[in-house]
C-alpha cells in the first residue's frame, strides 16, 4: 500500500480527527470551528479524499496570529483550517514511525516519549563529564526561513510516494492570510500547524547527522541546539565550522548577535539555568532568573487585590499556575526560592481577604470566628492602618494561618515540589 493510502485510511483519519478535536484550538480562515468539524467531514469527506488522491486538493491559507515574546517582539503563528489540521495530523501519524528510526538520540523536541526534562538531564551529564564549554547557536526565525526545496529534497530521500510529497509541498506553499490579505509562502514552514514540528526535525536531522559524524556532544530541542566541548579553543573552532555548515548546506540563517561560546552558568536553555554548589564540583539545574521573573509576574496578576473575583476562583488559578510551573521545573534545585514564594503568596492572600472583609463589624466577627480573642479582634478590626500593615500583624497571621489557607485550597509550591521532585545526580 502506498503511503498516501495509509494516510487516508479510515482508522488513521479517525485517529487524526480525535487528536485534533482533543487539542481544540481556534478556527482557520474558513471559520469552521472544532465543534463543526464532525459535520463538515461528514458532508465533504468523499470530495476531499478524491481531490487528495488526484492532486487537486488545495489547502486553505493559514491564519496569521502574532504572539508577544518576552523580548517585546512578536512570534508569528499560523492557524490552519480544522480540516487541514486533520489531514496534517494524519500525515504526521504515518511519517513519524518512519523518521523516528532516522532521528538522533540527541534530539528531544516534538518526539514521542521525549521531553524538555530529558534534554536538560542529558546536558547536565555532558557538563559533569567535563564538556562544559558550550557552543550556543541561535537560528534566526527558523520556522520562517526554512528552504522548502531543500526540505522537499530531504523528504524525497525517504518518502518515495510522489502523491504524498506533493501534498506536503502544497501545505508548505498554502500561503498566509494576514489582515485579510493572502501572502505567498515560498519559504518557511508556518509555526502552529500539526506538520511543522515533524518537518523541522526532518530538516534539522541533517545538522544532527553532521554533528554525530564529527563526534561532537550535543543536545537539540527543536531549533534550540547546544554543542558541548572541553575547551574554549575547540568551542570557537566548532562555532565557526558549524555556522558555515548551517548557512551553506542547510540554507538557514545563524543569528550572529545571539550565538555565543559560553559556560553553563551563562546560558538559558528551555527555561533552565545551571550553577555549581559551593564546595561541590558538579553542575546543577535551577530555574533561570528570567523564568522566575515570568512566574512571579503571573503570580502578581492573580494576586492583584483590585481583581474582583472570588477567593475560591483565585485559589484555583493559583493551583493551576503553581502545579504547572513546579511540574516543569521538578528536576531543578529551588527549595529556598519556593519557600520565599509561598510566604509572599500567603501575605498577599491575607491582604486580599482583609480587604474583602471591608467593614469593622465583618472584620471583628470574622476574627472571632477564627479563634482570635475579644480584645485582639476589637483592636485589629478598628485599626486605621492600611491593608498591607494589618495583614502582616500577628493577629491576622494567626487568624489566616498557613494551615487554614491550605485547608481552603491553597497549594504550597514547596510542598508540591517535594512530592514531584526528581533528584538529579
Amino acid at each position: 500500500m502506498e503511503l498516501l493510502e495509509k494516510v487516508l485510511s479510515r482508522d488513521n483519519l479517525n485517529m487524526a480527527y480525535k487528536q485534533v478535536y482533543k487539542n481544540k484550538g481556534a478556527s482557520g480562515v474558513d471559520g469552521v470551528t472544532i465543534e463543526e468539524l464532525f459535520s463538515y467531514i461528514k458532508e465533504h469527506k468523499e470530495e476531499i479524499l478524491w481531490k487528495i488522491r488526484n492532486r487537486k486538493y488545495n489547502p486553505q491559507p493559514v491564519r496569521r496570529v502574532l504572539i508577544p515574546k518576552e523580548n517585546g517582539k512578536m512570534r508569528k503563528l499560523g492557524i490552519p483550517c480544522v480540516i487541514d489540521r486533520v489531514i496534517q495530523q494524519a500525515i504526521v501519524q504515518v511519517l513519524t514511525p518512519i523518521y523516528e528510526e532516522q532521528f538522533s538520540d540527541n534530539s528531544y523536541g516534538f518526539r514521542p516519549n521525549r521531553s524538555c526534562e530529558m534534554a536538560v538531564l542529558k546536558i547536565l551529564e555532558c557538563f559533569n563529564d567535563g564538556y562544559d564549554w558550550i557552543v550556543d547557536i541561535d537560528l534566526q526565525s527558523f520556522f520562517d526561513e526554512v528552504n522548502q526545496d531543500k526540505l522537499i529534497g530531504i523528504i524525497r530521500r525517504t518518502i518515495k510516494d510522489g502523491n504524498l510529497v506533493s501534498l506536503i509541498r502544497k501545505f508548505l506553499q498554502s500561503g498566509v492570510m494576514e489582515k485579510g490579505v493572502i501572502q505567498e509562502t515560498k519559504k518557511g514552514t508556518p509555526q502552529g500547524g500539526n506538520l511543522s514540528p515533524l518537518l523541522s526535525n526532518i530538516m534539522l536531522n541533517e545538522l544532527d547527522k553532521e554533528l554525530e559524524k564529527r563526534g561532537l556532544k550535543f543536545v537539540r530541542y527543536a531549533d534550540d541546539c547546544l554543542i558541548m566541548v572541553k575547551s574554549e579553543k575547540a568551542a570557537n573552532r566548532v562555532m565557526e565550522s558549524i555556522t558555515t555548515f548551517i548557512t551553506k548546506k542547510l540554507g538557514l540563517i545563524v543569528n550572529v548577535e545571539k550565538s555565543k561560546v559560553a559556560r553553563p552558568n551563562q546560558i538559558k536553555y528551555l527555561g533552565f539555568g545551571f550553577y555549581k554548589k559551593v564546595n561541590q564540583n558538579k553542575w546543577r539545574p535551577k530555574p533561570h532568573i528570567k523564568s522566575v521573573q515570568k512566574f512571579k509576574y503571573k503570580l502578581k496578576q492573580i494576586l492583584c487585590r483590585s481583581w474582583n473575583i472570588s477567593l475560591d476562583e483565585r485559589l484555583l488559578k493559583l493551583k493551576q499556575l503553581i502545579c504547572g510551573w513546579v511540574n516543569y521545573f521538578r528536576i531543578a534545585d529551588m527549595k529556598t526560592l519556593l519557600c520565599e514564594i509561598d510566604a509572599t503568596i500567603r501575605r498577599k492572600l491575607r491582604v486580599i481577604i482583609w480587604k474583602q472583609w471591608k467593614k469593622i463589624k465583618k472584620r471583628y466577627t470574622s476574627l472571632r470566628k477564627l479563634d482570635i480573642s475579644y480584645r485582639d479582634a476589637y483592636v485589629t478590626a478598628n485599626s486605621r492602618r492600611g491593608y498591607y500593615h494589618i495583614a502582616h500583624t500577628r493577629v491576622v497571621e494567626q487568624a489566616i494561618s498557613k494551615e487554614r489557607l491550605n485547608k481552603r485550597g491553597l497549594v504550597n509550591s514547596l510542598d508540591h515540589y517535594l512530592k514531584v521532585h526528581i533528584i538529579t545526580n
